[in-house]
């Protein structure tokens, strides 16, 4: 081999490898948004699911005697299924609080 085609194939080779670094670094770019956004959505979750469980702790304490239909979504609710009109029938993940669900079965009716 001479050395212009040596010469060639290691500049190649440089021009690969920095092509391969610059697709690192936005890989790795991606990757710590990524998390901080996960991050930033498990609180927001946290809050919620804590707000949630304030309403429902309210509602028990305050509201009236639930209706036998009521009594029944609440039942299919601590099932693990969705009652709410966007849901309904869908396993709830994880056990994890809907708050269409809880709205349809402790919300003021008028």
């Amino acid at each position: 081999m001479d050395s212009q085609n040596l010469y060639d194939e290691l500049k190649e080779m440089d021009t690969q490898l920095s092509a391969n670094a610059a697709n690192f670094s936005h890989l790795h770019e991606s990757l710590i948004g990524l998390m901080e956004k996960n991050a930033e959505l498990e609180i927001e979750n946290q809050h919620l699911r804590d707000r949630i469980n304030e309403i429902t702790e309210k509602m028990d304490n305050n509201s009236p005697r639930l209706s036998k239909s009521r009594k029944n979504l609440e039942k299919l609710y601590n099932e693990g299924f969705h009652v709410c009109s966007s849901y309904y029938g869908k396993r709830r993940e994880n056990g994890e609080d809907c708050i269409f669900c809880t709205d349809i079965i402790y919300g003021k009716r008028d």
